[in-house]
């Protein structure tokens, strides 16, 4: 079973070595998990909140989707969008408005950190507050609750937000009949490293303390490394390692034989100038790679927009269906809905089972030159796939079988050229309709997916079916 992990990046600055330690690695990772379903997205609605500078949102965003990219992240694995590109958010976040409590909202810590400092300063109580500030917590319930998930990797100061969500999914659930939400979860990652900064406080831009990951190059690496404050201990004095800024940051990034061997050279005597020279050495070893795949993404940003919509097309597939039961629920109908309803008045006294959707299916023909192939058309009817010609009709059922069995997450799908291909065992079997736009492939990808995990069921539960009856008889 798969568990969805979703992330939001607020695209408000440049990535530091604390954003990749903490963040950009920790997801890359989890996201090569195969039981994780990976959504990654830049909070660029968020951002806005905390930054009215457009050209450092613009330029974050773009400085963020390259970060990932570089560090490994396989955007056909994960799904990885801007919340600003998903419509279904916003319509998403007023649908919850309408059933958060103010009293909820006044006891989020952001927004009463933000009246106490003002009634510390004999200031108005809600000075310099914005509705944006005191609405977050709603924005990022839809953000979660759009897709639906499992688990929400955040830091212990993001919890309350992660509770709030899941009162806020309750209350809707509640309110309108039905389980519309799963609850999600706080997920804590203790093991994730936080850097210190360039003064020893935790690496963050409020306090203009952060090494660059990839922005201004080596050199602005070598010299962000050599600024960080040491204590005044001489070359040949035994140094601290416990509370050293540097082996903390060495530790995050090296083997442990290599942090022995740095946490040697400091009890040994090692200078302050020459240990920031092994750190960034260590440092640049790792880093070096994913920059120069940083600057390549940054020169071509046609192609990331290419990449970042086809990941929007992933996750509105998911949302936009959510959205739109959520709409019907709230009494958001079409007007053809009323006339349906009032034709029918047994129907509205009583309403009746919705019909069974139908399956996905296959459809077997033969060609003018005497070969056999199938199709398969998705519960919509719409064609998803064509395999390709056989001779055999028997050589055509077996990969019918295979294909029946498969499931959406076990399917070698790729793109070639303006289709989706289906691979087995390393050759192509099938091919989807021609799509020139790469957003409208991607979500092919995820129907197709999709269609193959129902017949998987489907075909699953016919056998637990004979196998009843066989038993039976």
């Amino acid at each position: 079973m798969h568990t969805r992990v979703l992330t939001g990046i607020t695209t408000t600055g440049t990535p530091h070595l604390g954003n990749f330690v903490g963040a950009i690695r920790p997801a890359v990772l989890a996201s090569k998990d195969p039981n994780v379903d990976a959504f990654y997205f830049m909070a660029d609605y968020h951002a806005l909140i905390k930054s009215d500078d457009a050209n450092r949102v613009e330029a974050s965003r773009l400085q963020i989707a390259a970060s990932f990219l570089a560090a490994g992240l396989d955007p056909d694995v994960a799904t990885f969008y801007r919340q600003s590109d998903i419509p279904e958010v916003p319509e998403l976040m007023w649908l919850l408005t309408c059933v958060t409590s103010k009293g909820l909202l006044n006891r989020a810590h952001a927004y009463k950190a933000a009246v106490d400092r003002n009634i510390e300063q004999q200031e108005d109580a809600d000075a310099g507050v914005t509705a944006g500030l005191y609405m977050y917590p709603v924005l990022m319930a839809a953000d979660i609750l759009a897709f639906n998930a499992n688990k929400v990797p955040v830091g212990r100061d993001q919890i309350q937000h992660i509770e709030m969500a899941r009162d806020i999914a309750q209350r809707f659930n509640h309110t309108y009949g039905r389980e519309f939400f799963v609850m999600p979860e706080a997920h804590i990652e203790e093991q994730v490293a936080t850097l210190p900064g360039l003064d020893g406080r935790k690496m963050s831009k409020s306090y203009d303390n952060t090494i660059p990951l990839f922005e201004g190059g080596t050199k602005g690496m070598r010299e962000a490394i050599m600024k960080i404050v040491t204590d005044s201990r001489a070359p040949g004095e035994p140094k601290d390692s416990a509370n050293s800024a540097l082996f903390t940051i060495f530790k995050a990034f090296a083997t442990p034989a290599e942090t022995q061997a740095f946490e040697e050279a400091l009890h040994g005597g090692i200078g302050w100038g020459e240990a920031k020279t092994v750190l960034f050495e260590r440092v640049e070893a790792d880093v070096a790679p994913m920059r120069a795949r940083y600057e390549d993404l940054m020169a071509r940003p046609d192609d990331m927009e290419d990449i970042l919509l086809a990941g929007a097309a992933k996750a509105r597939a998911i949302a936009g269906p959510l959205v739109e039961t959520l709409r019907e629920a709230v009494g958001l109908r079409n007007a053809r809905h009323r006339r349906k309803v009032a034709d029918e008045p047994a129907a509205a006294a009583a309403p009746a089972a919705a019909p069974k959707a139908k399956p996905p299916r296959f459809a077997s023909f033969r060609e003018d030159d005497g070969s056999f192939r199938f199709r398969l058309f998705g519960a919509d009817g719409e064609e998803l796939l064509l395999s390709r010609s056989f001779a055999d009709p028997k050589a055509a059922g077996t990969l019918r079988q295979t294909l029946a069995t498969l499931g959406g997450a076990q399917a070698a799908l790729e793109s070639q050229g303006d289709r989706i291909v289906l691979l087995v065992d390393g050759a192509v079997v099938a091919e989807g309709q021609s799509y020139p736009d790469e957003a409208a492939r991607a979500a092919l990808v995820l129907r197709l997916r999709t269609a193959l995990d129902v017949l998987a069921a489907v075909t699953a539960d016919e056998a637990a079916a004979k196998a009843a009856n066989k038993a039976a008889g």
